[in-house]
């Protein structure tokens, strides 16, 4: 029985190395992303993009196939170097979306702090979050499909107000929003804590998203609520 002991002892300690390995490589993946983002954002604030300048509805489709491009990519070659090359030319590309945001942010007298608050936020939600996750090493998968419903929910929501437009059902799906991946910021990494995901380059990207995401519906907030007009 003690040979059968050791082995169990050590697949263990090897499952917990690998766990380790993968969510230290996210973080760091995670930290290297944010670049390619500052970037497409500055570049998109200079240069004035806007995206969905043409017919919102076919705007934002194109962004989705656009978007679910890249992850199909990045899931293709999510064993390789070219799947981190995809991840961070995706995350460019979100960059230069998140500038629209910005340069409505920047419109407002103190555009600056309701950035940085939005940005100070959103890394307190994902530090706590994340920390909860590890620490507690708690699996909360059970969540997944109460989550995904929420994000189809959220999804049709704001397809439907590109029609309406509903200042309050906007706010209402922006809070919904912050509320939705900050959950998943904790379904995320508490699946890369207890095993459930082994590649980095897909747990970035997942992680990633939830981020992006928690920093603009914050931003849509503080605007709606805090913003200065000169």
């Amino acid at each position: 029985m003690l040979p059968q002991y050791q082995m169990t002892g050590a697949g263990t300690q090897a499952g917990l190395a690998t766990q380790n390995k993968v969510l230290r490589n996210t973080y760091l993946l995670l930290a290297l992303s944010m670049i390619p983002t500052v970037i497409g954002a500055m570049v998109g604030v200079q240069i004035g993009f806007s995206f969905f300048a043409g017919s919102p509805m076919i705007s934002f489709l194109l962004f989705l196939g656009i978007a679910f491009g890249f992850m199909w990519g990045i899931e293709r070659t999510k064993n390789s170097g070219m799947g981190v090359v995809l991840l961070l030319g995706f995350t460019f590309f979100m960059g230069l979306m998140l500038s629209r945001i910005l340069q409505v942010a920047l419109g407002f007298s103190n555009g600056g702090s309701l950035i940085a608050m939005a940005a100070g936020g959103t890394g307190a939600i994902f530090f706590t979050l994340a920390t909860v996750a590890t620490v507690t090493k708690k699996d909360f998968s059970f969540m997944g499909k109460f989550l995904f419903i929420g994000m189809v929910v959220i999804l049709l929501a704001a397809v439907a107000n590109i029609f309406f437009q509903i200042p309050a059902l906007a706010l209402t799906i922006s809070a919904a929003a912050v509320m939705l991946f900050s959950a998943y910021i904790l379904y995320d990494i508490s699946r890369i804590v207890t095993g459930g995901e082994t590649n980095y380059i897909v747990a970035t990207l997942s992680v990633y998203l939830d981020i992006y995401n928690v920093f603009v519906s914050l931003l849509n907030l503080l605007m709606a609520f805090t913003g200065e007009r000169d």
